[in-house]
C-alpha cells in the first residue's frame, strides 16, 4: 500500500518563500512520477510540478515557472517543492501524488495515489 504524507503548509506573506515535503511509502517502480498539484478554494486541481524517480525529469506549469522548484531525495523517499516569491494566488491546499503507470504527467486522473494535503495561505 502507498501512502504519501504532505508536509510544510502554512500561512507566508506575498514574497516569501515555503518547503512542502511528500515522504512517500510502499511499492514504488523506476517508472514512477511524484506530482504536486493544487486546488485553490472553490477552484479545480491544477498541475504545479512533477519529477520521474530518478530525478532526471522535471515538469511545470505555467503558474511555477521560474518560481517553483521540485526535487527528491531518494535515500529519504522524499520530494520536495521549493516555492519562492509567492503570491496571493498561491494560495491553496497542496497535493502531493504518485503516477505509477503512463498517461500524461499533468493530468490529474493518471495519479494512482494521493496524499491528504497541506494548505498553503499567501497574505497580501
Amino acid at each position: 500500500q502507498v501512502q504519501l504524507v504532505e508536509s510544510g503548509g502554512g500561512l507566508v506573506q506575498a514574497g516569501g518563500s515555503l518547503r512542502l515535503s511528500c515522504a512517500a511509502s510502499g511499492r514504488t517502480f523506476s517508472r514512477d512520477v511524484l506530482g504536486w498539484f493544487r486546488q485553490p478554494p472553490g477552484k479545480g486541481r491544477e498541475f504545479v510540478a512533477a519529477i520521474n524517480w530518478s530525478g532526471s525529469s522535471t515538469y511545470y506549469g505555467d503558474s511555477a515557472k521560474g518560481r517553483f522548484t521540485i526535487s527528491r531525495d531518494n535515500a529519504k523517499n522524499t520530494v520536495y517543492l521549493q516555492m519562492n516569491s509567492l503570491k496571493p494566488e498561491d494560495t491553496a491546499t497542496y497535493y502531493c501524488a504518485l503516477r505509477m503507470g503512463g498517461g500524461a504527467y499533468y493530468t490529474s486522473t493518471n495519479y494512482a495515489y494521493w496524499g491528504q494535503g497541506t494548505q498553503v495561505t499567501v497574505s497580501s
